[in-house]
């Protein structure tokens, strides 16, 4: 079987690098998976690649653009060279909107009866995250 140069890390980190959202899928919040068929000839090129199942909105095309960017090792069995087919699958996952907000309380001063007021120090803090 071909191996990616730099191991399965290093090709999910080239797939994650190279692909772009398609803006008619942002737009129609399209999200999904597509498996790409592709052929790896014995020098390493992707050719010949093709969609097996596919979301549209221009997500199936981004996923051959990218899929024909990737090199492969040489592909040799027991020393002849061969052409191997394999698929991939490319997750298109809409980014999520984030907000980040900070609420903090501050102690008020106490007082009690003939005492003097006292500050409290403690400064009460709370962070939230929300993701959609």
């Amino acid at each position: 079987m071909p191996k990616y140069i730099g191991g399965s890390d290093a090709f999910r980190d080239f797939i994650a690098s190279n692909l772009r959202y398609p803006q008619a899928a942002l737009e129609a919040n399209v999200e999904g998976s597509v498996i790409v068929e592709y052929d790896i000839h014995d020098n390493g090129i992707v050719q010949n690649p093709r969609i097996i199942k596919g979301i549209g909105h221009g997500c199936d095309a981004e996923a051959m653009r990218v899929v024909g960017l990737l090199r492969f090792e040489k592909v040799t069995n027991r020393g002849v060279r061969v052409k191997v087919t394999t698929k991939t699958t490319i997750n298109f996952v809409l980014p999520g909107v984030k907000i980040n907000y900070a609420v903090s309380e501050e102690s008020k001063p106490q007082t009690g009866g003939n005492q003097p007021a006292q500050e409290s120090p403690d400064k009460v803090v709370y962070e939230y995250t929300i993701k959609f």
